[in-house]
């Protein structure tokens, strides 16, 4: 069974996800990002979601987290709980 760990900012726009993705990619870092906006309680530990596997997460997520590349930001993601930035940190 794959595993993957991820860390993920939780906010409630597209727009003010595309807008910290922006300053991610503009050298700001994750995790400081994670814990000043992230609405999600992970962001207090940088968007930290330590590890887990296929079905443990939404389906939009889990789709992400088991196919994007390692360490790319991906997003603006939408679920039912609002828009994601995820970062893939390792997967097995």
């Amino acid at each position: 069974m794959p595993r993957a760990s991820a860390r993920h900012i939780l906010v409630k726009t597209e727009a003010e996800c595309a807008k910290l993705k922006k300053e991610i990619e503009g050298g700001a870092a994750f995790a400081d990002l994670a814990k000043k906006h992230s609405s999600c309680p992970s962001g207090r530990s940088g968007g930290d979601l330590g590890e887990f596997g296929p079905g443990q997460m939404v389906p939009e997520f889990d789709t992400v987290v088991f196919s994007a590349p390692v360490g790319k930001v991906q997003g603006p993601v939408k679920t039912q709980f609002g828009y994601h930035l995820i970062e893939i940190t390792k997967r097995a």
